[in-house]
């Protein structure tokens, strides 16, 4: 990684090898809370989300899946249930204190049979190429420095015939509701991190980083670059969020 090159953290400019500790400080300090934010911020909507996008997965018995930023264990826990003990859950996040609060949770859910955890980043998997049949991402793209470089990493460990699903905020549809959308962001997610985080930065970072991230088209167009065809996105809660979906041939 490139000390000198820039990218954005939110709304600044920092150096590359700065953003990936920066977004390190900022899950370090949100993860014992994070669910508990989740479900406030979205009206627990991000529960229905993620749900639409294991349909959305196809995942059968027996098979290989990937859910990267899978920290929170959200995914996988349904993911696992798809798979059966037959199958394999692979749970990666760059994060070491989001991966254990996800694994702590699905284990006292019972689960684990099926489930490893890696610390891996996105960028660079530390995978066997064509090794998975469905590769997941919830609300993790948008911390990526590099989203490209993550996108042909996933691309090479997918197995021909396997898919990926990107889960991410997106940009609302309509003018009134970004405008709603973006007074909601900018000041009562803040406010809520403040109050029950203890941590508003975070929270007011996390707001920057839906606004940098690339819309549907943009990302889309990302996507078939890094070789994935058949790219569709569908939009949720009027573009709010949307899944994004990508096949290997």
């Amino acid at each position: 990684m490139n000390e000198h090159k820039t990218t954005h953290f939110g709304y600044r400019q920092v150096p590359e090898g700065e953003k990936v500790r920066m977004v390190g400080a900022v899950f370090d300090s949100v993860a014992d809370r994070y669910d508990l934010m989740n479900d406030l911020m979205s009206l627990g909507i991000h529960r229905l989300w993620k749900r639409y996008t294991v349909e959305l997965s196809g995942v059968k018995r027996g098979q290989r899946v990937l859910d990267l930023a899978g920290g929170t264990g959200d995914l996988a826990a349904r993911l696992a249930r798809l798979a059966g003990p037959s199958g394999e859950i692979t749970v990666a996040d760059i994060n070491a204190s989001m991966l254990e609060n996800g694994r702590q949770r699905l284990v006292d859910k019972g689960l684990g049979g099926n489930l490893r955890f890696v610390q891996a980043d996105a960028q660079e998997l530390p995978f066997p190429d064509r090794y998975f049949d469905c590769i997941t991402i919830g609300f993790g793209l948008r911390n990526v420095t590099d989203k490209d470089r993550a996108l042909r990493s996933m691309f090479r460990v997918l197995k021909p015939g396997g898919r990926l699903l990107i889960l991410e905020f997106s940009q609302p549809t309509s003018g009134v509701l970004r405008t709603i959308y973006d007074r909601y962001s900018f000041n009562l997610l803040p406010l809520m991190g403040k109050l029950v985080a203890g941590d508003a930065d975070s929270y007011r970072y996390l707001a920057e980083s839906i606004r940098m991230h690339p819309p549907q088209e943009e990302l889309r167009a990302m996507m078939e670059n890094a070789g994935f065809e058949r790219v569709e996105y569908f939009n949720l809660t009027g573009g709010i969020v949307a899944v994004h979906r990508g096949f290997r041939f």
